[in-house]
């Protein structure tokens, strides 16, 4: 292998080790400014989109430990990568792919699990991490409320015949 055909497969297998999750996407047909608002809003998402050639990600995905790939690397494709949550970039791929209608999700991995097309629709159909958080949130505090108010209830009935009692008496 070429000197640069290494240096390229170091830097996509550092990618690779580097993030929890990537997201193959075939993008031919696609023009050069569409591309770059995918870059743009995938940046917002906590991701990004590399080009890459296949036989170079093959041998990278094969050096960061994934499984075979089974053939699934044709055409022109690029990967996504990114350090933040799998269901961001997701949803933004899907959005862009509702409206550009060029760009096609191929297969993703998360935590070394393949996942198909159907499974990264899955994960951008999700609410965002913080909705999820302030949900659980909203569910551990509720018992707690409920119990305070069950608590102050009888307190707070006694206060209030003792004040009707002294207003009756005046």
């Amino acid at each position: 292998m070429r000197a640069e055909k290494q240096i390229l497969t170091k830097e996509y297998t550092a990618r690779l080790n580097a993030s929890p999750f990537f997201i193959v996407i075939g993008y031919q047909g696609l023009k050069v400014s569409h591309f770059a608002e995918l870059r743009k809003r995938l940046t917002q998402a906590g991701a990004e989109v590399h080009v890459v050639k296949n036989s170079i990600f093959r041998v990278a995905a094969k050096e960061a430990g994934i499984a075979e790939l089974n053939g699934s690397l044709a055409g022109q494709m690029a990967v996504v990568t990114g350090q933040k949550d799998i269901s961001a970039a997701a949803k933004a791929l899907k959005n862009f792919g509702a409206e550009f209608d060029k760009l096609r999700l191929k297969f993703g991995y998360l935590n070394n699990q393949r996942l198909e097309e159907t499974a990264i629709m899955a994960l951008a159909d999700l609410p965002s991490l913080e909705v999820l958080r302030a949900k659980l949130l909203g569910l551990l505090n509720a018992p707690a409320t409920k119990l305070v108010t069950l608590l102050n209830t009888p307190a707070r009935q006694l206060a209030q015949v003792i004040k009707a009692k002294s207003e009756k008496a005046e």
